[in-house]
């Protein structure tokens, strides 16, 4: 780790996946806190940042020697993982276990992020990180796959479960449902499938606090569920999306109490999706101190960017 003149002490970050929702956001976020080295799959100076390319990642990463490994990389083709899933495999969970290994070797930090769909769904309860995993879907399987090589290399790791992540920046339901809705007469979501939806933002700022945290702390390590506060069901979120919309002055075919609830079996895809997304976040919110805000303050706060930035 590096001092300024003051003595305080700057980590060298490694950043992978530094163009995806989370890794965009996290840019921002730990730039205060250090040297952050920023890598999207294609690399830069002769770095990897591709997790499907095991030992060339294991080369970047002794070159640079960082003190924290962030990995915001992933494979998250939910439905095209059931028939890609050696690649799934290979970035979700062989590569978390070579960063990992990595990592343990340099007494370095690795945080790692994973998903509700480690687990099945049943019941109505929120998942708190003890509850024993089962997922549906070859992506749940390849993430649980990774968290556990993580935790079977033993070094330093925060891994941080989420949900239904979303940004301005890219693709993302929210903004799926605000095309279709200026597009279509009718629109249909499931209203069966329940969860937080969470922004990237407050992934990232969360992420920069625990580190940090993390950084004066070892014991902190560990695994931890990061979703914002409340409840909703895609079709509750699809309406709240367009009720922001239509409050803000954009004109809308299908209006907010016009969006059918449809069942999941309605809406057939390759991958199971788990029924119940929701996330206890307590051990979380006691060990760092941090409260999460409800998820309607992101999704309104993302869609007023976005139609703020329409032509």
């Amino acid at each position: 780790m590096a001092r300024d003149v003051r003595g305080f002490v700057w980590p060298k970050i490694l950043l992978l996946g530094c163009d995806g929702q989370v890794g965009w956001a996290l840019q921002r976020a730990l730039a205060p806190l250090g040297d952050v080295v920023a890598l999207n799959r294609s690399g830069e100076g002769g770095c990897c940042g591709d997790l499907a390319e095991p030992v060339d990642l294991s080369r970047t990463v002794r070159k640079l020697a960082p003190d924290v490994i962030v990995n915001a990389a992933a494979y998250t083709a939910v439905d095209k993982a059931e028939s890609e899933v050696s690649t799934a495999m290979a970035v979700n969970a062989v590569a978390p276990g070579v960063l990992a290994r990595e990592a343990a070797l340099l007494g370095s930090l690795l945080v790692h992020y994973s998903t509700d769909y480690v687990f099945d769904g049943s019941g109505s309860h929120p998942w708190h990180e003890d509850h024993v995993p089962s997922p549906l879907s070859v992506y749940g399987r390849s993430k649980l796959a990774g968290e556990e090589m993580i935790r079977a290399v033993g070094g330093r790791h925060l891994i941080f479960r989420t949900s239904w992540v979303f940004a301005t920046q890219g693709g993302n339901f929210a903004k799926t449902m605000l095309r279709l809705a200026t597009e279509r007469d009718r629109l249909s979501v499931v209203a069966d499938q329940i969860g937080a939806p969470t922004s990237a933002d407050l992934v990232a700022d969360i992420t920069a606090h625990a580190l940090r945290a993390a950084l004066a702390e070892p014991s902190l390590s560990g695994t931890y569920h990061l979703a914002a506060s409340g409840e909703t069901s895609w079709h509750g979120y699809a309406r709240y999306v367009l009720e922001c919309a239509e409050e803000m002055g954009h004109a809308l075919k299908v209006l907010p109490h016009q969006v059918e609830a449809i069942p999941s079996a309605d809406y057939p895809l390759p991958a199971r999706r788990p029924l119940n997304s929701r996330l206890q976040t307590q051990r979380l919110r006691a060990t760092f101190g941090v409260e999460l805000p409800d998820w309607r303050h992101g999704v309104r706060r993302m869609i007023s960017e976005v139609l703020s930035n329409k032509p």
